[in-house]
């Protein structure tokens, strides 16, 4: 077998027409950018995740850089947030001249642990953002006493988490804002990039709207500097289309979790994502475990950590990643560099100790395949070769 880590291909040859139909009709036309595709999304996806607001723009790094702008985070501030996510969660705090303040994470769930949020929080901090990561819902109701207990905006990152509920509510509507992208690789992704910003607050969903054309409440009159960040129509054709598949596709990403889970025997080198909430409420968008790495100390250096050049590293996770490409299993590594050991952050004043479950994480997480059309078939497969390479290494 050649299994992919994620594939389009599958879904297109389920609803390719219907995509080709829409974009044609957008490129007929003749209306690019506005119009009303985008507002027929953005109604339906504030629908969907129960605000009154979706503000459609370019990219997740987008609306998390309007929502930072639109809460009037900036130069001095500081936010807290997870070092193991991807690059732009804190990346838009620093684009906005705030500070990033990263807190570790439970190496179980690969959430922010919310137990070490207060310790971090000083009279410059102005919010958090909470990460959603690979669909596995934070604990929203701790947040937002904490938020509350310290007059802190909190800021939901959902890149990867459409469709993740808490407590019977969608993620993205249970903070000030919620940042969604839309990149080809998500629960509901476009043909190219694409985020949104939702809210319920009339006042900050016009501030954010406005931010995102040039800082214009209307044409050619500007009352601050914002950006040119839009979601474009063709995009927004696409995503009506997929939207009306999403509940479908999340129902399948749930049931190949559980196969995964069934499927994958118990080793004592291997740990397996765990739940942070019930099982329906998580809507993987990946599927990651973890293979613990003995070669693991504070003592090396970011660089012999974080090497993922497998003939360089020897842990356990790369070894068994290119073990399973022999096969034709295909994985990826989310994330295999904390953001805090990036090059871009190496100034940055840190002690490393507080961030240890992050650095050690980094070294053993490994996602399987995950997408909605990946047969039970393709799971025993995996699951098969991933229980027989680790025998081995347990016997060896």
């Amino acid at each position: 077998m050649n299994i992919p880590a994620f594939t389009l291909d599958r879904q297109y040859s389920d609803i390719g027409s219907s995509i080709q139909e829409a974009v044609s009709n957008v490129i007929k036309s003749g209306q690019y950018v506005g119009g009303e595709e985008i507002l027929k999304f953005q109604d339906s996806f504030a629908s969907l995740i129960g605000v009154k607001y979706a503000i459609g723009c370019n990219s997740g790094t987008d609306a998390l850089v309007l929502a930072l702008r639109a809460l009037d985070i900036g130069s001095g501030d500081e936010v807290i947030t997870s070092s193991f996510s991807f690059f732009a969660t804190a990346e838009a705090v620093s684009i906005v001249g705030a500070k990033p303040v990263f807190v570790d994470i439970n190496p179980a769930t690969y959430l922010i642990d919310i137990d070490r949020i207060e310790s971090k929080i000083t009279d410059k901090t102005k919010a958090i953002i909470p990460v959603h990561l690979f669909g596995n819902p934070i604990d929203m109701s701790k947040i937002q006493s904490i938020g509350k207990k310290y007059n802190l905006k909190i800021i939901e990152d959902c890149a990867q988490a459409t469709c993740t509920t808490w407590q019977n509510q969608k993620v993205g509507s249970l903070g000030d804002v919620g940042c969604f992208s839309f990149f080809p690789t998500k629960n509901l992704g476009a043909a190219g990039d694409g985020g949104a910003v939702t809210t319920s607050n009339e006042r900050l969903a016009q501030k954010i709207k406005e931010l995102a054309v040039h800082g214009s409440p209307k044409r050619y009159s500007h009352t601050r500097i914002g950006y040119n960040s839009r979601l474009d129509a063709v995009q927004a054709a696409v995503l009506n289309v997929k939207i009306k598949s999403i509940s479908k596709w999340i129902g399948a990403r749930q049931r190949i979790a559980e196969n995964y889970f069934n499927l994958i025997g118990k080793h004592k080198r291997i740990f397996l994502p765990k739940i942070n909430s019930e099982f329906k409420n998580h809507s993987w968008n990946q599927f990651v475990l973890r293979l613990p790495n003995n070669i693991f100390s504070l003592q090396r250096s970011y660089a012999e950590l974080f090497e993922t050049d497998l003939h360089k590293n020897k842990s356990l996770r790369n070894l068994i990643q290119s073990r399973l490409a022999e096969k034709g299993i295909n994985s990826i590594i989310y994330y295999p560099i904390p953001i805090h050991a990036q090059i871009a952050y190496q100034n940055i004043d840190i002690n490393r100790e507080d961030l240890i479950h992050t650095e050690r994480v980094c070294t053993e997480v490994l996602s399987l395949p995950m997408f909605p059309e990946i047969t039970y078939e393709e799971q025993q497969y995996i699951a098969t070769s991933l229980n027989s390479i680790l025998i081995e290494y347990s016997e060896s």
